[in-house]
């Protein structure tokens, strides 16, 4: 399965710390492979949320200034681990990275210029082709139990349905600050509520309902052809929403899952998004690092 990433948005909201360091490289918390909490930067754990759905071919996609920074970190380096090897125990989250990194083909797309999420999708077409895809942002994070449920879920009904997207949406008390999807109950997939999407409008003055998307979802390729004819327009800024919303006028078909527990997804774009995501990490780490003790003492009795 193909997935894009992006890394190529401004960051203005987390000025002056974004001026010329990528906000996808802010660290949260995970557990680490001893149960102990450790530190990765969000897009390490976006990573692993797309390999955890079956994703195996990854397009990223960066601003030419962070081109080679992110080639850097998602590259495999034996001459660091060489260097460090006196503290082999220090090493043992890289290498783990890095044997996911082994089973990955891993392309860099470039967007010259910022001109909105749409455009910066619009350069992986080249990677991507005429295939179905993952499409996941790097600047906010899903909290799942098992890593990479939900997106597979999303593909596996895309492809089921035969359908144009999937959406993830959420409920939040002010849509007048997203993507605002408005859609009809349509029954369960894998335990998760589904709905059929009607409409979508980006940040709208009287929104049509309370379901917010997330930056998580599931296409064919006929997202490319609406991005393309859009971008004839020449918009300032290029949106993936004009571009779903441009497939259902032309008759495509369009469906969300529901994020039953919102608080499961975490936005860094914002200072204060960024400190609840780093605390709700920390939280869930420890959690999980406890259990995982646990489970390992009642094993050796």
């Amino acid at each position: 399965m193909k997935a894009v990433l992006t890394l190529a948005g401004e960051g203005t909201r987390m000025l002056p710390w974004s001026r010329g360091l990528r906000k996808e490289f802010l660290p949260l918390y995970d557990q680490g492979q001893n149960g102990a909490p450790v530190l990765k930067p969000i897009a390490h754990r976006v990573l692993e949320t797309l390999v955890g759905a079956g994703v195996t071919d990854v397009v990223l996609v960066v601003q030419p200034r962070d081109l080679a920074v992110v080639q850097n970190y998602f590259t495999i380096d034996r001459e660091f681990l060489a260097r460090h090897a006196d503290h082999s125990d220090r090493l043992e989250e890289t290498r783990e990275f890095y044997r996911t990194l082994a089973r990955l083909r891993l392309r860099f797309a470039v967007q010259a210029k910022p001109a909105g999420f749409g455009d910066a999708v619009r350069q992986a077409e080249p990677f991507v082709g005429a295939h179905a895809f993952l499409l996941h942002a790097s600047d906010a994070v899903l909290n799942e139990e098992h890593r990479g449920r939900i997106p597979r879920a999303m593909a596996e009904l895309r492809e089921q349905d035969d359908l144009d997207a999937v959406l993830l949406v959420r409920r939040v008390r002010h849509p007048t600050r997203y993507g605002v999807v408005e859609g009809a109950p349509a029954g369960r997939f894998r335990g998760l509520r589904r709905l059929n999407v009607l409409g979508m409008e980006e940040k709208p003055a009287r929104p049509k309902s309370n379901w917010a998307a997330t930056a998580i979802y599931a296409f064919s390729p006929r997202l490319f052809d609406a991005l393309r004819t859009l971008a004839g327009d020449r918009p300032s800024e290029l949106e993936v929403t004009a571009g779903i919303d441009r497939i259902l006028s032309e008759g495509g078909r369009v469906a969300a899952v529901v994020l039953d527990r919102p608080s499961d997804w975490r936005s860094v774009g914002s200072p204060d998004g960024y400190l609840s995501a780093l605390r709700l990490t920390h939280r869930d780490a420890r959690r999980a690092g406890n259990a995982h003790h646990r489970g390992r003492r009642s094993a050796t009795h």
